[in-house]
């Protein structure tokens, strides 16, 4: 046989993930199984194929097809669906020893944030596999070992939801909000990789992750802050430059101008070059480079600015408060640049009052495009233009690009005496426009200033800039915040994530320790959008059944039902609502709809027996409850259904068979135990009987029947004081139960305490007026008062009620001066 060529093995494979992709399971088997006959020693091809097995329910063959690698571990993928296999097949111990050999293979594999729409992991990493584990070691009947797998699983990746089911199920004890966090795995995926670009991503100075209060970028410590070095930002781990186009070089010179921030921090996109700000309204210096000939690394490195200076007020300086601003030059339509910075010289120099100040004032000295130091001694002329005292300087590079564009004209030189109301009118327009929306961290290029001037200079008198309504002028981004990094909505978006598993994870825990009020209190503190979901409806409407509340827990799951027809989770505990609450004709429905939608489901018989039951038909209903377990050996729901239709058969050895079948397939099926309670006091085994609902309450702690039923097996056992404990705790569980209370008045009648009793009764009385034996009971306790009266009104109440104790009621009522506490009448167990 030649050699195998590897690039028909890599098509084939490639082949058989496609077909998986796309759900076509049976051209995905096909596909394997020609790879599997052109490699049958390859490990790989085992793996594709036992992995198109499971995926078609095919257990027997994905156990097979896997059996050689996956229970000797020599490949993760194998040992993974060979375990898949042994949990459905129910050969636990394979399963387990299998992953067991595999350890090494799977336990440094982290699969977190590595599957997107392009990317994929075919073999699972370790969280995967310890949910996997602790399944087997479940359904092994090993508690222990499966809580352990189930931790470690939530330890690698906190929203393994089957691991936290797993652990609820089994009733261990944890604490949410420690579970659903972030995991050092998810925490480094949040750090940018090397060579990541990240325009806005998280810098190494910057703060944690957490901290969304100071997200701007810092300048490169290196360069100062200086307007004439281009800023280099260290953005994960690599030295960047930010350069950006400038329009209104290309179109004078064809070159880029570079736009730098002075020692401000830079909060915006590549695309918001055009827009730098400086923190604190800071100035942005904007330098055009010579010509196309210059290149970006002939810009000579500046040593750092100065330390800024405290502001000064005008009355520090000197200067008179009644100087009016400066004058400002109408906005121009021209989309030169370098006409508005040509004006804004003029404007700047335009009062020799105030330039005196600015000159006497400042320590900074102005420098050239080649980072040469300028002549600081100028003059302002009649004209208003700034001239050099040296008559060698050369021109200054904003008046020669000015006169390249603009002629000379007589506005000009009259600029500084001639603007009048007219001018000052235009200046409070632009001033009114162009500082509306702005936030201290926005600027424009439009924006031109003199020297290296910062804010709070005497020149700055209203602390607003002139906004330059250059053509060309790239307008501003009003009101916009900083962009944020995307590692930061990363992090925002798991962090939801996490808060939403925490409150939905509080609300399944409380549920599966039957804590009936927090549940709630926690599945309606969910958004509304989570909240009206078919899942967590039906998660309500289970936490109000077990507390008894029918009509509303049907509400819920009708409304569940509604939203998703074709659910069968939980439609079990429906139907027995329904049941509970004799609504024939919706229960009816139900089972129809539920045999249409799946008619091997174990919840769609579930459904039909609670129909027959509830019509009288014992017999029928258990053949549906039969068929229900035959479906699903593991659906304890069923099995306790079926001991329920025994014991209303009086088929109380039956009965016993199948609540500790419920058992066997759910330890922690509190209707089981309280069936087996149940049966055993009918048999008068009351020891028994009570040890049984005591294991019941203790997995239901708050269940107010079982408390009861505690305290009647007490009472049965002549044991009145203990039993009295059990119904008034049952009473305080449940304030509106009328069982236990009427039993603890019974209680206390017997103890000889008839005022106690009154007070109880008297309640019992408001919650339910029409029992023939709260009255009875009242009329007793009034007899034990010597309150004849009274005595005779209830005793009349409970014989209109109650026509058919009319004998025993009547010998009461004769005897009305005997006190006869040892006979309980009506009350009778």
């Amino acid at each position: 046989m030649s050699p195998a060529n590897p690039h028909v093995a890599q098509q084939l494979r490639q082949l058989i993930y496609y077909h998986l992709d796309c759900n076509l399971l049976r051209n995905a088997l096909f596909f394997a199984g020609r790879l599997h006959a052109y490699e049958p020693r390859a490990s790989e091809a085992a793996y594709l194929l036992a992995l198109c097995h499971l995926r078609l329910g095919q257990y027997k063959a994905a156990y097979d097809s896997s059996k050689n690698s996956g229970s000797r571990g020599t490949h993760l993928g194998c040992s993974y669906v060979f375990a898949q296999a042994c949990l459905a097949l129910e050969k636990h111990s394979d399963g387990i020893t299998a992953l067991e050999r595999s350890r090494t293979l799977w336990l440094p594999r982290n699969n977190w944030n590595k599957h997107t729409e392009s990317r994929r992991q075919s073999l699972p990493d370790a969280a995967a596999v310890y949910c996997l584990q602790g399944k087997l070691f479940h359904a092994n009947g090993d508690p222990v070992h499966a809580i352990e797998c189930y931790a470690d699983a939530l330890k690698v990746n906190s929203l393994m939801w089957d691991a936290f089911i797993g652990l609820c199920d089994l009733g261990v004890n944890v604490r949410v909000p420690n579970i659903f966090k972030m995991t050092p795995a998810m925490m480094s995926s949040l750090e940018p990789s090397a060579g990541e670009e990240t325009p806005f991503g998280v810098l190494e100075d910057s703060p944690p992750l957490n901290s969304f209060a100071n997200r701007q970028m810092k300048p490169d410590p290196g360069t100062g802050g200086d307007p004439f070095s281009v800023p280099t930002t260290r953005i994960n781990g690599e030295s960047r430059t930010n350069i950006s186009k400038s329009a209104l070089y290309e179109k004078l010179n064809g070159s880029t101008s570079t736009v730098t921030p002075m020692g401000g921090g830079l909060g915006m996109g590549f695309e918001g070059l055009d827009t730098p700000s400086a923190p604190g309204g800071g100035q942005v210096d904007v330098r055009i480079n010579p010509g196309p000939s210059v290149p970006n690394d002939i810009i000579t490195v500046e040593p750092p600015l100065a330390p800024a200076r405290k502001a000064q007020t005008l009355a520090s300086l000197g200067m008179d408060f009644s100087v009016d601003a400066p004058p400002r030059m109408k906005a121009s339509h021209s989309r030169s640049r370098s006409k508005v910075t040509g004006d804004s010289e003029d404007m700047e120099l335009a009062n020799p009052s105030i330039a005196s100040i600015i000159s006497s004032g400042i320590t900074e000295r102005k420098r050239t495009v080649s980072g040469q130091v300028a002549q600081s001694a100028s003059s302002s002329n009649a004209n208003g233009s700034s001239v050099s005292n040296d008559p060698m300087a050369p021109q200054r590079r904003s008046v020669r690009l000015f006169n390249q564009i603009r002629p000379h004209s007589s506005k000009l030189a009259s600029s500084a005496g001639s603007i009048g109301a007219k001018e000052g009118r235009e200046i409070k327009k632009v001033k009114a426009t162009g500082t509306k929306g702005r936030t201290p961290h926005t600027s424009t290029v439009g924006r031109v200033v003199s020297g290296n001037r910062k804010h709070g200079d005497p020149m700055d008198i209203d602390g607003k800039e002139i906004r330059a309504n250059a053509g060309n002028a790239v307008a501003p981004v009003q009101g916009k915040p900083p962009p944020v990094s995307e590692k930061v909505k990363e992090y925002e978006s798991l962090q939801w994530i996490l808060d939403l598993f925490t409150k939905l994870g509080t609300g399944y825990f409380s549920l599966s320790h039957y804590r009936c009020d927090d549940a709630i209190q926690a599945f309606n503190s969910i958004i509304l959008s989570q909240r009206e979901t078919p899942w967590v409806l039906a998660k309500m409407g289970r936490t109000l059944h077990e507390q008894s509340r029918w009509n509303d827990a049907e509400k819920y799951f009708a409304r569940m039902k509604a939203m998703a027809p074709s659910t069968l989770e939980d439609m079990e505990v429906y139907s027995t609502i329904l049941w509970h609450i004799k609504n024939e004709v919706d229960l009816s429905f139900l089972a129809h709809e539920l045999l249409d939608v799946d008619r091997l489901s174990p919840q769609a018989w579930c459904a039909v027996g609670n129909s027959f039951s509830l019509q009288r038909d014992h017999d029928q209903a258990l053949k549906c409850f039969k068929r229900a377990t035959q479906l699903d050996p593991k659906f304890a729901y069923a099995f306790a259904l079926q001991g329920h239709e025994h014991v209303s058969n009086e088929e109380y050895d039956r009965a016993l068979s199948a609540y500790r079948s419920a058992i066997a397939a759910e330890n922690r099926h509190y209707n089981a135990w309280y069936g087996l309670g149940k049966v055993f006091e009918k048999q008068g085994k009351y020891a028994m009987a009570e040890q049984h609902y005591r294991t019941a309450s203790s997995i239901n702690p708050t269940s107010a029947v079982l408390v009861t039923c505690i305290g009647t097996v007490l009472e049965k056992m002549k044991n009145q004081k203990a039993a009295l404990i059990q119904y008034a705790k049952a009473a305080d569980m449940e304030p509106k139960a009328t069982n236990p209370r009427f039993k603890k008045a019974r209680v206390l009648m017997q103890l000889n305490q008839p005022d106690l009793a009154l007070r109880e009764l008297e309640v019992l009385k408001d919650l339910a007026p029409d029992e023939a034996n709260v009255h009875f009971l009242l009329g007793r306790a009034y007899k034990h008062l010597r309150q004849k009266g009274l005595a005779i009104k209830h005793f009349t109440t409970a014989l209109n009620l109650d026509p058919k104790a009319s004998q025993l009621i009547k010998q009461f009522m004769e005897e009305m001066e005997e006190v006869d506490d040892d006979d309980d009448g009506l009350m009778a167990p």
